[in-house]
């Protein structure tokens, strides 16, 4: 069964890719000018379908082999908020009709699906904190409160690249092509542990962790940065240059400046080759954006997510930590970017109804949300060392 679910998984992550250039097909097709949905447009969305449902057999299957809800590890997490991400884009697709959405909403996608999969994928029995109901109650709904807020920032993306001027350089620009940056760095991290993984590159370090005991790190990346007090144990393998302490997790920060270095490269090679910003690249897919309808979409999405986000990542979390820890709150990272996401996207919702912050503006926020979802999924999961730090 397990195996059965990880291929639904490269199933979808297939389909994805194809409608991902059928979408494309639909905002070149200038043949088509009524207001009905091209051929193109029908096909995209009914291939996303497809991919959707796809996956949500890999999520059931994978289920069914574990016997608790998929969510439990980086991998699971990851490959759920895709899912979840999609969801909220097929929603949202049928209550607007902008298949310029799902161009930008999918690459995404993909780039999660493919981010996630470079984790372990062994089913692993659940902890005794973790075993509950509340399990799948809590993460599934913080995903899909956090896959709605984020196609927010995929309308905010599309509105500033459609109204931001490429033909010059300003501080507009250079904070667009960071996003971009980001993104291109996302695919640096799926490339290099890709490359090592197929090497089946390995090196183990004694090292001593956070309660001054010795442990055993494995890692899978040559490694730039060591373990606390780390030492060496497999012949041959790159030394690291200097350790870190304990608080912070060392293999997994090391895959983090492995992937900005080849990430760095990689951008570095197609501004070369196409002597351009990626966001002036992408620029003529939305030069037929109707902007305030991508407002909208992008205020509705903050409007949706968020109190679905408060009951998943605040409301649930408390109860289940009160049952599992016998504290509602307890000031772990996790939980402290939880807060703050939630801070932020009721500051966007104050400043959006309040102080009429819309469209520009309200697209510079929405992204900003997106990019604290991001760090709250990679760098407080893999780097800094907690009670909800994936293994």
């Amino acid at each position: 069964m397990a195996s059965l679910s990880s291929t639904f998984l490269e199933i979808a992550f297939i389909i994805y890719l194809v409608a991902i250039f059928l979408f494309g097909g639909s905002i070149r097709d200038k043949r088509h000018k009524s207001e009905k949905l091209s051929k193109w447009t029908i096909a995209a969305v009914s291939v996303t379908i497809l991919g959707f449902l796809t996956q949500v057999a890999y999520f059931i299957t994978r289920w069914i082999a574990s016997g608790h809800a998929p969510v439990s590890n980086l991998f699971e997490f990851t490959t759920a908020f895709g899912m979840m991400l999609v969801l909220a884009f097929i929603i949202l697709f049928f209550l607007y009709k902008v298949a310029v959405l799902g161009l930008f909403t999918l690459p995404i996608v993909v780039l999660i699906i493919a981010y996630g999969s470079m984790f372990p994928r062994e089913i692993s029995p659940l902890i005794p904190s973790l075993q509950s109901h509340w399990l799948y109650i809590h993460v599934t709904t913080a995903a899909l409160g956090q896959a709605i807020l984020a196609i927010s920032a995929v309308a905010g993306i599309i509105h500033l690249v459609t109204v931001v001027d490429q033909t010059k350089s300003t501080k507009k620009t250079f904070w667009l092509e960071a996003i971009m940056y980001v993104l291109v760095v996302t695919l640096g991290f799926i490339i290099i542990t890709s490359t090592f993984k197929g090497l089946d590159y390995t090196a183990e370090f004694n090292w001593i962790d956070k309660n001054d005991q010795e442990a055993v790190m494995m890692y899978n990346l040559p490694a730039i940065v060591g373990p606390h007090q780390g030492e060496l144990l497999t012949d041959g393998k790159l030394k690291p240059l200097f350790d870190l302490p304990a608080i912070l997790s060392a293999q997994k920060l090391n895959t983090v400046i492995w992937s900005v270095i080849v990430g760095s490269v990689l951008y570095l090679v197609l501004r070369l080759i196409f002597r351009k910003r990626i966001s002036a690249m992408i620029q003529p897919f939305t030069k037929n954006v109707n902007l305030d309808l991508v407002d909208e979409i992008g205020y509705r999405s903050v409007a949706i997510g968020f109190p679905v986000f408060t009951l998943g990542a605040l409301i649930f979390a408390m109860i289940w930590a009160q049952i599992a820890w016998t504290r509602f709150w307890g000031w772990d990272p996790k939980e402290v970017w939880a807060l703050i996401t939630w801070l932020f996207y009721a500051a966007y919702l104050h400043l959006r109804l309040s102080k009429g912050w819309h469209g520009e503006k309200s697209a510079w926020l929405a992204v900003i949300g997106f990019a604290i979802i991001m760090f709250n999924l990679i760098f407080v999961n893999l780097v800094i060392a907690g009670l909800h730090s994936y293994a």
